[in-house]
């Protein structure tokens, strides 16, 4: 069963804008070269298929919320506002700090947004997008000014460092964007979402929680680690991505010429490639996965980070922000431009 939603916008609400950016990226970049020393593989092998060359891994004593709080904080002076000017907090993220509480009531304390109401959202690699579009409504139907949306991960902790079909594909890193209505343009569009819960066990980490809990059987049969099925998850994810590009264009009475740049969920250059090739825009489809891998939920605000902070976004120019996770799930939006 799959299920489809279009996001609905009432003309009378107010347009809801991106008015600041952040990423947090950790120091340490881990090489193809340097993983070929613990598992068996090379940059050839990697690069051919995935089109990575790094990732960045953070320190043993960084946490999925320190992360997110760098990166955070680095939203909130680009956008020139206090974190006690926060009013939501969402986190999305695969990789939380603990069960609970939540990511993002850490966030909160570390960066100091004592105002703010908080909470995680789990949506896999499709978490940031999920997050920008359940604060876009809060903020549209008048029950918050301000919000901090914030995709962060520490998928190093979650990955078997022994199996080179899932260690090399992934990286650590936050990537945050801070919310506002505005008088100007269209803002974020309607988006469109949706979800296939029979397949879930082609990605997904099946131990630890109730259905699989922890115990000396589970770890020692590494359940606690990311299992993908690889060649289904591409197979998926281009279609399901491909057609939600074309659905959002539709919905929102757009067509691809009006597009300045596609940002795609940075999961693997070839699945970037195969709907760039599909849908003829592969000249504006925006990649970094060579240099940062996947970083599931982070990696959709790091890109937005980065073709903004290129300086070739101008006002009114849009963007079109499409992802793909475990669930499955996907989902899709278009962004015009309006930061002053």
């Amino acid at each position: 069963m799959v299920a489809m939603v279009v996001s609905e916008t009432n003309n009378n609400l107010p347009v809801v804008s991106i008015v600041g950016t952040g990423v947090y990226l950790p120091e340490k970049v881990v090489t193809n070269e340097d993983l070929s020393k613990i598992v068996d593989t090379n940059d050839e092998w990697i690069y051919s298929r995935t089109g990575m060359r790094e990732r960045r891994i953070a320190r043993d004593d960084q946490a999925t919320s320190d992360l997110a709080a760098a990166a955070a904080l680095a939203a909130l002076a680009d956008a020139g506002i206090s974190a006690e000017d926060v009013d939501l907090l969402i986190v999305a993220t695969l990789s939380p700090d603990m069960f609970f509480p939540s990511t993002a009531c850490f966030v909160q304390d570390k960066i100091g947004a004592k105002n703010a109401y908080c909470y995680d959202l789990g949506a896999a690699c499709s978490g940031s997008l999920y997050a920008m579009e359940t604060a876009k409504n809060q903020i549209a139907c008048g029950a918050v000014k301000t919000a901090l949306v914030i995709g962060a991960e520490k998928m190093s902790t979650f990955l078997d460092w022994e199996d080179r079909n899932t260690c090399v594909l992934f990286g650590d890193g936050a990537g945050a964007a801070v919310l506002q209505a505005s008088k100007n343009g269209r803002g974020i569009m309607k988006g469109c979402f949706g979800s296939d819960g029979s397949l879930a066990n082609l990605l997904w980490t099946p131990g630890g929680g109730s259905r699989n809990p922890m115990s000396h059987e589970m770890l020692d049969q590494k359940q606690q680690y990311l299992k993908m099925g690889g060649r289904e998850v591409y197979k998926h994810a281009v279609k399901q991505m491909t057609q939600s590009i074309v659905d959002v264009l539709e919905t929102n009475g757009l067509t691809a010429d009006d597009i300045k740049w596609f940002v795609a969920h940075q999961a693997n250059a070839r699945i970037i490639e195969a709907i760039g090739k599909r849908l003829d825009v592969m000249d504006r489809m925006f990649m970094n996965v060579e240099k940062y891998a996947n970083t599931s939920a982070a990696a959709l605000l790091i890109a937005v980070d980065e073709v903004v902070k290129s300086g070739t976004v101008q006002q009114g120019d849009k963007m079109l922000l499409v992802a793909f996770g475990g669930g499955f799930t996907w989902g899709s939006t278009i962004v015009e431009w309006t930061k002053s």
